[in-house]
């Protein structure tokens, strides 16, 4: 497991019953993991004053309860890195701060590849991923088919200082960009992807058992002659790290390395927390 170990704006104070007491900047959050199946250690209210609680409905979805005045967004940095942050839909807050690992890595390839990279971020979010890799020069499309998360992934950028960089947004369905990528011949040194478990777009239906393999082989076509890199991370629950290096292996026919981990954040129970996994493809 890789740990993300040096979030100064972000931790884990306790877990357990199923939640986890997290600190983001100066607000204290209790939100659902499905990970955590161990009983918690201590009662969470007599650890911190909480801002706001996210309850799970017994028949699907969920609300936040907000305990005290919260500002509708604030600010969390990593390192060099800033991202706002807010209580939104389905228990999320914008930004997966276990990513660190993954930033920090992707950061180091594009510095130390000493050439322009084009990296291509697929299902791209926030822009957690494309915020750091731009932050090492890299040239950088986002594709999220989400509108919404593309105009915070571009106030991301700009709140990080890298609105100059060359960055694309583009809201659009992954695999019809993808396609369209290479009809006109466009090639990619690096690619990320953070499918989901089960999306629509128009009328498209996305399912990544049945989908992940055959988007895989279709992204190979993108990579440039010296790929740099390509990483796949997932949250989806039951799905191992080596599944999803067994399906890079089989779809990227380039020379290079193949890696897989479980990604995760430390607490102050001295415990780890599992949170999805990652493979990546290094080009030699």
């Amino acid at each position: 497991m890789k740990i993300a170990t040096e979030w100064k704006d972000y931790e884990i104070i306790a877990t357990g019953d199923g939640e986890k007491l997290e600190r983001w900047k100066n607000y204290y959050l209790l939100r659902p993991d499905p990970q955590i199946i161990w009983k918690k250690q201590t009662d969470f209210e007599n650890l911190v004053s909480l801002d706001a609680h996210y309850h799970r409905f017994n028949n699907g979805g969920g609300k936040w309860e907000i305990l005290k005045e919260l500002p509708e967004e604030w600010i969390v940095k990593y390192k060099n890195l800033a991202f706002y942050v807010k209580p939104m839909g389905f228990k999320h807050t914008g930004l997966f701060p276990e990513q660190a690992v993954n930033w920090d890595m992707m950061i180091d390839l594009i510095k130390n590849a000493n050439r322009p990279i084009n990296v291509l971020n697929l299902f791209a979010y926030t822009g957690g991923a494309s915020v750091a890799c731009a932050s090492a020069n890299a040239s950088v499309v986002h594709v999220d088919c989400a509108k919404q998360m593309v105009e915070r992934a571009k106030r991301n950028m700009e709140l990080s200082g890298l609105k100059d960089k060359s960055v694309r947004y583009i809201v659009d369905d992954c695999k019809k960009f993808v396609e369209r990528e290479i009809r006109r011949g466009h090639k990619y040194d690096a690619i990320i992807m953070d499918p989901p478990s089960f999306g629509r777009s128009d009328n498209s239906v996305w399912k990544l058992e049945d989908d992940l393999y055959d988007f895989v082989k279709l992204c190979n076509q993108l990579l440039s002659d010296k790929p740099l890199f390509v990483l796949i991370n997932s949250y989806t629950t039951g799905l191992g790290e080596t599944v999803i290096e067994n399906i890079l292996r089989l779809c990227i026919d380039k020379d290079g390395t193949f890696e897989s981990y479980e990604v995760g954040l430390p607490t102050k129970e001295n415990i780890n927390l599992p949170c999805g996994c990652s493979a990546i493809f290094i080009g030699k």
